[in-house]
């Protein structure tokens, strides 16, 4: 694993409609492995990779550059800036953290509470809520002011960590994602589709660009690569099926915005089969990926999703296993190799 490169991905800040920084992180890498690059609606990035010979088709991959953010709805006169969620966030995980405003400049900010001493019985056994929630910048009011306007964004300040087996961090959802079509693309030999790597934007408020980038490629088949919940951490079942970090890539048969196809699921399958590659399925009626949009955009496609899991999702310290994270990157090389076989005549 490149942990330079994941650690790169990571720590740059993207939220929904501001992933200019990531994008052009992306953007660098693309350029040294695909045959041209090209800047789609929504702020997509998309590397295109041309096939072997005559073309038998077009593959999509799709990974999403935007990470959960928020959105400033206003500065208070004290300087306290107020705020709306940009994606799924649980505001138990953004007390006390450390965020970054992009407003006139980049300003650190805190994400403060009442401190427990000046909370009643009641406060303390109530979670809180969005907004209850401010940013602190730490400067006076009228500073605050001219600095930061409504509309403005702010993302997670977390560095990428390996914490025993494990890295950890924030916007591993899903910059890992990136990180494995990026390294599949490179580690793949040639292939006889036309393969499009898009860098997708905004999959964290409702899977927008994939579906915008989907329309204009058009692909035969289309795989997204993003997280899945691991079933192994802290308050998940200690039996039964499950999906679990270190047993190796995720082929997503089921979640609740879409249901693989049943003939990519069992490539995939295969695939893993032939190269030893380790990996498990995930099947769940909770969540969802771009590959909903890919599926439904324009005349539809074999559509489908290599996860990697991914314990405490939507948190600052989100974390998966080098070893799956190679695992995906070796069955996307693959997939990368041999989509085709799904559209040879039977």
């Amino acid at each position: 694993m490149d942990l330079p490169l994941l650690r790169q991905l990571c720590e740059a800040s993207g939220p929904p409609g501001a992933e200019d920084r990531v994008r052009a992180l992306v953007r660098e890498r693309l350029a040294a492995v695909a045959d041209r690059v090209d800047d789609l609606a929504m702020g997509c990035i998309d590397g295109v990779r041309a096939p072997d010979g005559e073309a038998a088709g077009r593959l999509m991959l799709a990974a999403h550059m935007d990470e959960i953010g928020l959105m400033v709805t206003h500065v208070d006169d004290r300087g306290f800036v107020k705020f709306i969620p940009l994606g799924g966030w649980d505001a138990r995980t953004l007390v006390g953290q450390r965020v970054l405003v992009h407003g006139r400049r980049d300003l650190v900010g805190i994400v403060g509470s009442t401190p427990v001493h000046l909370l009643d019985e009641a406060a303390r056994s109530k979670a809180p809520k969005m907004e209850d929630l401010t940013i602190d910048l730490g400067l006076p009011g009228e500073q605050a002011q001219e600095l930061v306007r409504a509309g403005d964004v702010a993302s997670r300040v977390r560095d990428l960590a390996e914490v025993g087996d494990l890295v950890s961090g924030k916007a591993l959802d899903d910059r890992v994602g990136v990180y494995v079509m990026l390294e599949g693309l490179r580690a793949a030999g040639p292939s006889p589709m036309e393969v499009h790597a898009t860098a997708t934007a905004q999959e964290e408020v409702g899977l927008r660009g994939a579906r915008t980038a989907a329309h204009r490629i058009a692909p035969d088949i289309a795989v997204a690569i993003d997280t899945c919940p691991a079933d192994d951490g802290p308050g998940t079942p200690s039996s039964g099926p499950s999906t679990r970090l270190g047993e190796g890539a995720a082929i997503r048969v089921m979640d609740a915005s879409a249901i693989g196809h049943r003939g990519l699921v069992d490539l995939l399958i295969a695939l893993a089969e032939e190269r030893d590659i380790p990996h498990q399925l995930h099947v769940s009626n909770k969540g969802g990926t771009d590959t909903a949009s890919l599926q439904l955009s324009g005349r539809g496609a074999i559509a489908g999703c290599i996860s990697i899991p991914t314990r405490y999702v939507h948190t600052s310290v989100e974390a998966c296993h080098p070893d799956d994270i190679d695992a995906a990157v070796a069955l996307t090389a693959a997939l990368i190799e041999q989509a085709h076989r799904l559209l040879a005549p039977a």
